[in-house]
C-alpha cells in the first residue's frame, strides 16, 4: 500500500506510529518538499519498539517503508523536543502490550494527549525537568465520541500580526484554538506591546475568542522553553520584529533549518530584500526593526508559512511586493488570498494616512 502524505510532515510522522503495529507493509510518500525532510528522528524510537522502517539513504528522507508487526514497550527520551515524534510513539503504544513512556526535554504541544483522554484512553503524565514523561499502557480501545476541531491559531497568527502592527486597529478572531501549549504567539505579541484579551469556552481542546488591539510594537527576545510552542509562528513573528521599534532576537530555533525550507535562511533573505537589517545565526536571527519596508520580489521557497508571512509584510511596504510560488499557500490555508484581498485595500488606506 502507498499512502501519499502530500506536504504534511505531521501526517507522515504520525502515520509511522500508526502503521508500525499493522501486520502488513506500507510505503509513505510525499511531495518534493516533504521528500527532502529528515525522518530518522521518528524511525529511531519506533525501531526500538520493534518496528521495521526503511528510509531513502544516505539522507534518511522519505519515502518511508513501514513493515508493521508486534511491538514491545520502551521508555524513550526525546533528544529534541518534538510533539510529532512524541505522538508517533504514543500511537504505536496504543497497540503495544505493556507500558510505553516518552520523555520530552521541553514541554511540547499536547493535542495528542488531550485527544486520547477525550476518547477515554488512559495516560499518566508527570513533570520531568522542563518537560513531561507521558506513559500509556497498550491494548486500549478508544470510545466513540464527537470532537470539535477549533480554528488553527498558527493560521490566525498572520492576521494577529497584521493587526498588532497597526496602531488603533482592532481584530476579533472567533472559534480559535487556545491550547496553552500552542498560543505562545499571543505571549510574544503582548511582550511587544499589543493588547490582547482571551475568552475560553471549551476545555477538552481549549478554544474561544481573541480580541486584539494594535499598538506601536517594540522588539523582544524569543527563545528557550517557548520555542517548541511557537516554532511555526516564528516567520511571521520575524516580520513583526521588522515592523517593531528596536531589536528582536530569536534564539534556540535550530528546528527551522529542517522545515519545508530552511526558514531562518528564507526569512533572512526576504527581510533583507525589503530593506531590513538582519543577522543570521545557526539557531536564530537578530532583526533591527523600525525601518521602512520596501516592496520586493520575494521567494516563497515553496513554503506556505514563508509566503504568508511576507504577504503580510507586503501590506506594510512601500511599492509592490511580488511573491513567487505563492500557490504553496493552499497547503495549509486555501482561503488566505481571498481574506488578504478583503483586508488589503482598507488597510492600505489607513497605513498611507
Amino acid at each position: 500500500n502507498h499512502l501519499d502524505c502530500g506536504n504534511s510532515g505531521t501526517l507522515m510522522r504520525l502515520m509511522c506510529g500508526i502503521m508500525a503495529s499493522r501486520p502488513f507493509e506500507t510505503t509513505l510518500v510525499g511531495d518534493a518538499s516533504l521528500s527532502c525532510r529528515p525522518m530518522r528522528r521518528v524511525v529511531e524510537p519506533l525501531a526500538r519498539m520493534g518496528a521495521n522502517l526503511r528510509l531513502a539513504e544516505p539522507k534518511g528522507t522519505p519515502p518511508i517503508v513501514v513493515r508493521g508487526g508486534k511491538l514491545r514497550p520502551v521508555e524513550y527520551k526525546l533528544p529534541v523536543a518534538s510533539a510529532q515524534v512524541k505522538s508517533a510513539i504514543l500511537f504505536a503504544a496504543l497497540r503495544t502490550p505493556g507500558q510505553t513512556t516518552v520523555v520530552e526535554p521541553l514541554e511540547t504541544r499536547d493535542h495528542t494527549e488531550r485527544m486520547m483522554s477525550h476518547y477515554s484512553i488512559e495516560l499518566q503524565k508527570r513533570p520531568a525537568g522542563a518537560g513531561f514523561a507521558i506513559s500509556l499502557s497498550g491494548e486500549q480501545f478508544p470510545a466513540v465520541r464527537d470532537f470539535i476541531v477549533p480554528g488553527d491559531i498558527s493560521s490566525a497568527a498572520f492576521w494577529l500580526v497584521a493587526a498588532a502592527a497597526q496602531e488603533n486597529s482592532r481584530l476579533v478572531v472567533r472559534n480559535v484554538g487556545l491550547n496553552r501549549t500552542r498560543k505562545g504567539v499571543l505571549s510574544v505579541l503582548k511582550r511587544m506591546g499589543a493588547q490582547i484579551k482571551e475568552k475560553i469556552w471549551e476545555f477538552d481542546e481549549p478554544r474561544g475568542e481573541i480580541e486584539l488591539f494594535g499598538a506601536q510594537l517594540h522588539g523582544t527576545e524569543i527563545g528557550g522553553q517557548e520555542i517548541p510552542n511557537i516554532i511555526d509562528e516564528i516567520p511571521i513573528l520575524a516580520v513583526a520584529g521588522a515592523l517593531a521599534q528596536g531589536k528582536t532576537i530569536i534564539r534556540d530555533a535550530h528546528e527551522l533549518r529542517v522545515k519545508e525550507t530552511d526558514r531562518l535562511a528564507a526569512v533572512t533573505k526576504n527581510l533583507s530584500a525589503m530593506g531590513v537589517k538582519v543577522a543570521e545565526f545557526d539557531d536564530g536571527l537578530e532583526i533591527q526593526g523600525g525601518q521602512s519596508l520596501m516592496g520586493a520580489h520575494i521567494d516563497s521557497f515553496g513554503d506556505h508559512r514563508i509566503a504568508m508571512a511576507f504577504a503580510i509584510a507586503g501590506m506594510f511596504a512601500t511599492g509592490e511586493t511580488v511573491i513567487s510560488g505563492a500557490e504553496c499557500i493552499a497547503t495549509s490555508y486555501p482561503g488566505f488570498e481571498v481574506q488578504l484581498k478583503r483586508l488589503l485595500l482598507p488597510n492600505r488606506e489607513r497605513l498611507n494616512r
